[in-house]
C-alpha cells in the first residue's frame, strides 16, 4: 500500500473516543493536509485514497512521556565524553522504533548534548520520519546527586537554578526536568532522599512559568513531593514512596504523576542490558512500595500519565514497554479506559498540545493507531498495532512498515 495522498479516507473503522469510553461503529475518517477533517458513517463508494480499515478499531496515536533516547544500558556505561553524532543516532533509532510501534509523540526527559532538541525539529521540519518529540534538553540536578553521571547540569542554589534553566529554555527546551530526590540508579543514595531545596524549586519554577511551560521532577519520596507541589511543580516521575498526602498534594495542583512502573518491574530485561546487581536488586526490590504508592495516587484521582524510563519500544516478553506499562497501570487499577487515556489524553494535556493531539477528533492532526479488538474490553488488543499513521502519513500497514519519503523545508 502506498503512503495516503493529502486526501485520505479511512473507511469501515471503530473510533474508540477516549473522552467519553464509547465505540463509534462503522465510521469513515476523512483526512485532508494532515488533519482529521471528518468523521461520518462508512460508505460504498466514496472519493479520493481509501483505506479499508476492515472494522477495526481506531485510536490516538500513543505518547511515552518518560523517555532519555541517548542514554547508553546498562546506565553504569554512561560516556558524557561521547562524541555527539554517536547519542543522536542512538536517539533517533530509538525515536524512529517508537514510531513504528505506534507512539507518536515523546518526552524527553534529560538528553546528552541535548541531541533531542535538533532531533526534535529535524522531525518536523521533515528532515527524518519521526514522532512528535517534545524536548527537555538536559536536566537540572545538584552536584553529585541523582543523574550526576547521566550528563545533567549541576547547579547548586537558587540563583544557580534559576539561570541554568534560562539557558536551557533558551536552547529551546520545551519543559524543564529537575532531579529532585535519590533514585534506583544511585548505590548511596535513598529513594526518599531530597536533594533539592525549596528555593531551588522554586526558582525553577518562577523561569518555567515565565516562559509559559512547566517543571517535571524526578521525585521519590512523599515529603520532597509535597514541597515540590507547593512551590509549583506540575508534573512527578516514577513516586517510588507516596503516601495518601503527597498524592494529595499533587492532585489538588491539578499535576500528574508518571508511575514508570516498568522500573521496578523488569529484572529480566535489565540483566539483558547487564546491569549490576545492585542496581537490579533495588529496583526490584522498590517494586511492592512503588505499586502500593500508585494505588494511593489513583485512589486520590491523580492524573496519570504513561511513561517508561526505558526505551519506549524496548520489548519486555514481546510486549513494547510503552503498551506494558499501561498493562501495569490497568493491573493497579486504572480501567482500561483510564490507561489508554493514561498514553492519550492526559498525555496530551500535560505536554500542552491537547488542543491539536490526543484525541480522533475532528481537526485533530492524525495521529491514529488501530487494533483489531475492542481494547477497553480488554486491553491486551493494544499489544497488535498493526497500524500507524502520523500527521496524516502512512508509517505501518498490516503490520509492514510503509517506507515514504518527503521533500524537506527550507531553513
Amino acid at each position: 500500500m502506498s503512503s495516503p495522498s493529502s486526501h485520505t479516507i479511512l473507511n469501515n473503522c471503530n473510533i474508540v473516543d477516549v473522552e467519553t469510553g464509547s465505540i463509534i461503529r462503522s465510521a469513515q475518517i476523512t483526512i485532508e493536509n494532515g488533519l482529521i477533517k471528518e468523521i461520518t458513517e462508512s460508505k460504498t463508494k466514496v472519493g479520493g485514497e481509501v483505506v479499508d480499515m476492515g472494522d477495526e478499531f481506531v485510536l490516538p496515536g500513543l505518547f511515552n512521556v518518560h523517555c532519555h533516547l541517548s542514554a547508553r544500558y546498562p546506565f553504569n556505561s554512561q560516556d558524557p565524553t561521547e562524541p555527539a553524532a554517536m547519542p543522536a543516532i542512538r536517539a533517533y533509532r530509538r525515536a524512529y522504533d517508537a514510531l513504528h510501534a505506534g507512539i507518536t509523540t515523546l518526552r524527553s526527559c534529560g538528553e546528552l548534548h541535548r541531541v533531542d532538541l535538533p532531533l526534535r525539529d529535524m522531525i518536523r521540519d521533515e528532515w527524518l520520519v519521526g514522532p512528535r518529540i517534545l524536548a527537555g534538553g538536559k536536566g537540572l540536578g545538584v552536584t553529585g546527586g541523582h543523574g550526576s553521571s547521566f550528563y545533567q547540569v549541576e547547579p547548586d542554589g537558587a540563583d544557580e537554578f534559576r539561570k541554568a534553566a534560562r539557558a536551557e529554555l533558551e536552547y529551546g527546551a520545551d519543559h524543564i526536568k529537575i532531579m529532585l530526590t535519590g533514585g534506583v540508579a544511585g548505590i548511596t543514595e535513598s529513594l526518599e532522599e531530597p536533594q533539592m531545596t525549596r528555593e531551588e524549586v522554586e526558582a525553577v519554577v518562577s523561569v518555567a512559568k515565565s516562559k509559559r511551560t512547566y517543571v517535571a521532577a524526578h521525585s521519590g519520596g512523599s515529603e520532597p513531593t509535597i514541597m515540590a507541589a507547593e512551590a509549583g511543580v506540575r508534573c512527578f516521575e516514577h513516586g517510588y514512596v507516596l503516601n495518601r498526602a503527597a498524592a494529595n498534594a499533587i492532585k489538588s495542583v491539578g499535576g500528574f504523576l508518571v508511575p514508570t512502573l516498568v522500573v521496578t518491574r523488569s529484572e529480566g530485561w535489565q540483566r539483558e542490558q547487564g546491569d549490576k546487581e545492585w542496581v537490579i536488586e533495588k529496583s526490584i526490590s522498590a517494586g511492592p512500595r512503588h505499586l502500593e504508592s500508585i494505588k494511593y495516587a489513583i485512589n486520590e484521582g491523580v492524573k496519570l500519565v504513561t511513561g517508561t524510563d526505558h526505551p519506549p519500544a524496548a520489548l519486555k516478553e514481546g510486549v513494547v514497554d510503552t503498551v506494558r506499562e499501561m498493562e501495569w497501570l490497568h493491573e493497579v487499577g486504572l480501567s482500561p479506559l483510564e490507561a489508554i487515556r493514561s498514553s492519550t489524553a492526559n498525555a496530551s494535556e500535560l505536554c500542552g498540545v491537547n488542543s491539536f493531539v490526543g484525541l480522533v477528533k475532528e481537526r485533530y492532526v492524525a495521529d491514529l493507531i488501530a487494533v483489531p479488538a475492542n481494547p477497553l474490553e480488554d486491553l491486551s488488543a493494544m499489544r497488535q498495532i498493526r497500524f500507524v499513521l502520523k500527521d496524516g502519513k502512512l508509517i505501518k500497514s498490516g503490520g509492514q512498515i510503509v517506507n515514504h519519503y518527503s521533500t524537506p523545508r527550507s531553513k
